[in-house]
């Protein structure tokens, strides 16, 4: 029997409901559902890898870091010290207390306290090589676990002085504790540097008649106090004049910023004139 209109009617309406899930399943997501565009071309990353590391050939100076060559390069060059005007050492029991060096020349001298803080390698040859004077007024118990490094200055031009065992203030102390504490280091510095010590200057410039009796009868010729300190290249000076006069004496540390301080002294002493000179040339 042929279909009749309305069975092949019925037949298409099945046959469409049959097809409509296949269809759904082959079309792509919806348009309000569509997740991130991914790319088949990989795109560089702006972050550097956790595992990697810069060459060390190829790392900046760290800021601020200024080499030897640096510091040479900026040293004034001085004439030559003129001949040493010798101070006469007048006959008494105690020892000379000096702030400065009563000379008509003009230099000026160049004094490094302490031992025990910092010690850079690069100081010794700057020492060395811009030919700089220095006098060391050392702590013994620095300058024993560190005898190297003030023997390699001693070999470049430097003189060794004393500075006491504990850098402790001396004024006010039994005559018995401050001979103790300047022979003391008197006697070990001169079996480690094989001099002993002239002169003398007692800790944070603090002295009363008993130290400068003290010293003498260790040894010491002379204690000195200072014109000027230098810190971290900056000079102080200790009167109104913003000059190095002649027979100034400079105080400095062994510190971290020591070659900071050397060249501020070098270019201070150069403006005013002068030509730095050793103080041992002089007195002790």
């Amino acid at each position: 029997m042929a279909p009749t209109p309305l069975r092949r009617a019925v037949a298409v309406s099945l046959l469409i409901a049959l097809l409509a899930p296949a269809a759904c399943k082959s079309a792509g997501p919806e348009p309000g559902f569509a997740g991130p565009e991914i790319s088949s071309t990989p795109t560089a990353s702006t972050s550097p890898s956790p595992s990697a590391s810069p060459s060390p050939s190829v790392q900046p100076s760290p800021a601020g870091f200024k080499t030897l060559q640096w510091y040479l390069e900026r040293a004034p060059e001085f004439p030559a010290a003129p001949a040493p005007q010798r101070v006469k050492v007048p006959e008494s029991a105690s020892a000379m207390w000096l702030s400065r060096v009563p000379t008509t020349n003009k230099v000026a001298f160049i004094t490094i306290d302490d031992g025990a803080l910092s010690r850079k390698p690069e100081v010794i040859e700057f020492i060395r090589q811009a030919k700089i004077p220095v006098t060391m007024f050392l702590n013994s118990p620095a300058a024993t676990k560190y005898t190297p490094y003030f023997k390699a200055i001693q070999e470049a031009g430097g003189m060794v002085e004393n500075h006491t065992i504990t850098h402790t203030s001396l004024k006010g102390k039994s005559y018995e504790f401050q001979k103790k504490e300047i022979c003391g280091s008197a006697d070990k510095l001169a079996k480690l540097f094989g001099r002993r010590p002239t002169l003398f200057r007692p800790p944070f410039g603090n002295k009363d008649a008993t130290t400068l009796k003290a010293a003498h009868d260790c040894g010491a010729q002379a204690a000195f106090f200072w014109t000027q300190t230098v810190d971290k290249g900056i000079v102080r000076y200790q009167t109104s004049k913003k000059v190095v006069q002649p027979g100034d004496v400079l105080l400095m540390h062994f510190r971290p910023a020591l070659m900071d301080d050397l060249l501020g002294a070098l270019n201070a002493i150069y403006k005013s004139g002068l030509t730095p000179a050793l103080l041992e040339d002089y007195i002790g």
